[in-house]
């Protein structure tokens, strides 16, 4: 039985899924941003996909990881971005809006601004007004994925605060914004199919960096990112899970569970 698969549709899953039906996956691929297919997964209406990292933490007894896989970043990520017309300690009190697309991002930005920039009060709701016209108007927000990349080409006039070199910068660590989450049942009933998606995972990633130039010519973003920007866009990710990004982890869950927003530290469990 074939496999349900999310996928992000942000430019940074690329390298996962550019190359994956022509490797040879025939299960289902289904689209949608971080915070939809968190639904979805805890739903059990997908079997497996690249999730926020918040999402584990938070359903971890349901779930198992794909091993070797992430997305994350080692310093800047590019496309997470905090716009502000100021320093990061002018935000206390002050509301920053959000587009509602990622759990792990919000969480992030919360733990950056009140563990390491001394802000006491986050504010942040969801507005009525698209994200980007409010920083078309020096408000503070909060963007991420292709959003984010194209609000930063059109020089927007905020400063503007990349969440991975923050994260990076204060704990000298990899920051995981998602994970492959697996439920825990379809390892049981189908683990042939999860061991075949992760070869084909693999082989996808594999092709990719082997030829970023060529990925960037074929890839739709080429059309307003550029290629060659494109390609430097994925070189500055990181796609495995080795042992320096389980620490990264391991330290957010734990700022997490500081703050409220877990109630408990996830044990890290893998698909074998």
């Amino acid at each position: 039985m074939s496999l349900a698969v999310g996928h992000i549709t942000y430019a940074n899953c690329a390298p996962f899924f550019h190359y994956l039906k022509e490797i040879g996956f025939d299960g289902r691929i289904i689209p949608g941003v971080p915070a939809h297919l968190n639904r979805l997964l805890a739903g059990g209406e997908i079997d497996v996909s690249p999730s926020s990292s918040f999402e584990y933490g938070r359903n971890w007894r349901d779930y198992l990881l794909l091993p070797d896989l992430s997305i994350s970043s080692r310093g800047a990520v590019q496309s997470v971005l905090l716009f502000a017309p100021g320093p990061l300690e002018a935000l206390d009190g002050v509301e920053i809006a959000l587009t509602g697309e990622s759990a792990t991002s919000v969480n992030l930005l919360e733990i950056l601004l009140r563990e390491f920039a001394g802000v006491r009060q986050v504010r942040a709701a969801i507005p009525e007004t698209p994200v980007e016209e409010l920083v078309a108007a020096a408000r503070p927000a909060l963007l991420i994925g292709d959003r984010a990349l194209r609000t930063a080409l059109s020089a927007p006039p905020l400063r503007i605060y990349d969440l991975g070199e923050l994260w990076h910068r204060y704990t000298s660590l990899p920051f995981v914004f998602a994970l492959w989450i697996l439920r825990r049942e379809v390892a049981e009933e189908r683990p042939e199919a999860v061991r075949t998606l992760l070869a084909q995972l693999a082989e996808s990633r594999r092709r990719a960096f082997a030829s970023l130039e060529t990925l960037a010519a074929e890839a739709p973003e080429r059309t307003w990112m550029g290629e060659e920007r494109l390609a430097a866009y994925w070189r500055c990710m990181s796609y495995d899970l080795p042992r320096d990004h389980l620490q990264g982890l391991a330290l957010f869950y734990k700022l997490l569970v500081k703050y409220g927003k877990l109630k408990e530290e996830p044990q890290i469990r893998f698909f074998e």
